[in-house]
């Protein structure tokens, strides 16, 4: 458990900026167009990020977000070890969470970061 709240979001095509903190990018597949040199990345957490069959199935339909949610949360269930990196980070202070989805309100650094906020100390 963690007392941090400051829990952002941003697309890692956006420009980094010195108040995102740690940057962590928490998609499987590496961004399209971005070269490793240019990423202003602390942290590529692959595993923190949802199964490929459930990101195919997912295919970023908005009609298949609310399932989407459930499934993704049924996963991170299962992954303490892999996701012990990130509540590290989030321990030390502001984290941004890295996405490339064009759709910056149903993604699954969304998902994370309410599955980040809900482990929090009250």
């Amino acid at each position: 458990m963690w007392a941090g709240p400051d829990v952002r979001l941003k697309r890692v095509y956006d420009t980094a900026e010195p108040g995102d903190g740690n940057r962590i990018l928490v998609d499987r597949v590496w961004p399209r167009g971005l070269r490793k040199a240019d990423a202003a990345i602390d942290l590529w957490l692959k595993d923190a990020a949802p199964s490929s069959e459930l990101r195919r199935w997912f295919a970023h339909d908005p009609d298949k977000w609310p399932e989407f949610r459930r499934r993704y949360r049924a996963e991170l269930a299962g992954r303490a070890d892999a996701l012990a990196p990130l509540e590290q980070a989030a321990r030390q202070g502001r984290v941004t969470l890295l996405f490339a989805a064009r759709d910056r309100d149903r993604n699954n650094a969304v998902v994370l970061r309410d599955w980040l906020l809900e482990r929090r100390k009250p």
